[in-house]
């Protein structure tokens, strides 16, 4: 009987004399698919055999492919996740058999998708059988010829792709078809979560937050709204959360303000004269209303976004920048929307009685609103020793789950008596 080892080193020679065959074969295709990025794929090899190891990455090399190896099953889990499209898994492993590496990589949610081919010198039917039942999405025995791996490679990768357009297209498709259920079918809840003045506390307005009605793949807010501007579908969504908020609003509320998430898409869009007639329809006078530009969308023309924020004061509307301390509140961005108010981030209120340098940031803030007529309020207020630090450094308004959480059942009355939770 001829050691393993033997039949390895056999291998490896054979497959090198191969190579210097494959080079010269294939010279001009390795300079074509350099200067054009052709076959650019990642590919991971697996295999503690280095001489073996080293000629693959050749091969690979010659045609075109990223190509990198580790020596055991550990090092691959690792490896894949700095970016793979395929493997290429010997199944004779010493520390971890292929058989264990391919099953741990097809039973990870994040590595499930990338194309496995086993590689070994086993011809046993059995092995063949167990690779393809853990996953494996091809099965090639030593020795074989350079030109049937990389056929093998090409349609794998055909595969996968083909399998991932679809799968991102069925997707796409049945998250379209449910935010446009939501739209046509008005399936959003509008919360009210209250917003106070904190010295006299008092109650000063609501900010409306939206819920989905929908246990599909639109159930997080944050999702149904990125679809929704994906989609091109912003205007039509908010709309129906600012008509549900209305009719709310002009039914309920006495002096109260009504705070309204305004996305910088919405903003840009030449629709203020049908959103200004939208209020003046439900019987909401602007001046009690404040636009609250929030950061879905990054601003992509900025003279058309504050001359159109010109307009909406003219018509008068206030206007709010939320997250001040991150996201699209930067300074710059507040000197030139000139707000009437602006919202200090939860991550810098959160803590904030413990914090020293967060209160050296709170306390410029505040000097700056002071200075330029324009209201502070903290967002996230989650204790009392926040609450506490926020009226000593003279903060005017506050909301947060400490004060009242958000409810789609408006009671002013209640909501007026505030009591801390």
């Amino acid at each position: 009987m001829v050691p393993l080892y033997s039949h390895r080193f056999l291998f490896a020679l054979e497959l090198y004399l191969k190579y210097i065959l494959e080079s010269a074969l294939h010279l001009e295709r390795k300079t074509l698919a350099m200067a054009s990025g052709i076959n650019s794929q990642r590919v991971l090899v697996v295999n503690d055999e280095p001489a073996i190891s080293r000629l693959l990455l050749l091969l690979l090399g010659t045609h075109g492919y990223k190509a990198t190896a580790v020596k055991n099953g550990p090092e691959a889990l690792k490896k894949v996740n700095d970016g793979v499209d395929l493997i290429l898994l010997d199944l004779l492993l010493p520390d971890q058999q292929g058989f264990e590496a391919c099953r741990l990589l097809k039973s990870d949610a994040r590595t499930q998708n990338i194309p496995i081919i086993i590689i070994s010198a086993n011809t046993q039917n059995r092995d063949k059988i167990e690779s393809f039942h853990l996953g494996a999405d091809d099965y090639l025995a030593k020795p074989f010829e350079p030109e049937e791996l990389f056929a093998r490679i090409e349609a794998v990768l055909r595969r996968s792709n083909h399998t991932a357009d679809y799968e991102h297209s069925q997707r796409q498709y049945a998250v379209m078809n449910e935010l446009q259920h939501i739209i046509k079918h008005e399936r959003v809840i509008p919360y009210f979560q209250p917003i106070y003045l904190l010295k006299p506390m008092r109650l000063f307005g609501l900010e409306v937050l939206s819920r989905p009605q929908t246990k599909g793949i639109l159930s997080d807010p944050q999702e149904m709204f990125k679809a929704a501007l994906r989609f091109g579908l912003y205007y039509q969504l908010e709309m129906v959360v600012w008509r549900k908020a209305l009719a709310i609003a002009t039914r309920l509320f006495e002096q109260e303000h009504l705070f309204l998430n305004c996305d910088p898409y919405l903003v840009e869009s030449d629709r203020f004269i049908v959103i200004k007639d939208m209020f003046s329809n439900w019987g909401m006078s602007s001046q009690k209303v404040f636009l609250e530009i929030t950061e879905r969308s990054a601003i992509s023309q900025y003279k058309i976004f504050f001359d159109r924020l010109l307009d909406y004061r003219r018509g008068g509307f206030k206007i709010a920048i939320d997250d001040v301390g991150g996201g699209f509140a930067s300074l710059e961005s507040i000197v030139e929307t000139r707000p009437e108010l602006i919202k200090l981030d939860r991550h810098i209120v959160s803590g904030l009685a413990y914090d020293c340098v967060k209160k050296s940031i709170v306390k410029l803030i505040v000097s700056f609103c002071r200075d330029n007529q324009v209201m502070c309020v903290a967002e996230g207020i989650e204790g009392r020793q926040d609450l506490d630090m926020l009226v000593e450094l003279g903060v005017d308004a506050g909301q947060g789950y400490y004060l009242c959480r958000p409810t789609p059942n408006v009671d002013l009355k209640a909501m007026s008596v505030m009591t801390p939770h």
